[in-house]
């Protein structure tokens, strides 16, 4: 069974100045689309801070590994 995209594009929050817009007609192609839609999510429902509420870090900032330049 195949699909229709009924959109013809979508858009998304902007990445600094620049437009950010995903097309149905590219083809079989890969690319970040997968972080673009992971970011819109978190924007629009702020759910990877409500998961990280969950928790507590017990890590000793004082013991992490300093990397210098």
């Amino acid at each position: 069974m195949s699909t229709e995209c009924s959109t013809e594009s979508f858009s998304f929050h902007p990445l600094g100045c620049r437009e950010v817009v995903a097309r149905c007609d590219g083809g079989r192609i890969t690319s970040d689309a997968g972080g673009l839609l992971l970011r819109e999510t978190e924007r629009l429902t702020g759910i990877l801070r409500q998961f990280s509420a969950c928790y507590t870090d017990y890590r000793d900032p004082d013991l992490s590994i300093r990397w210098s330049n």
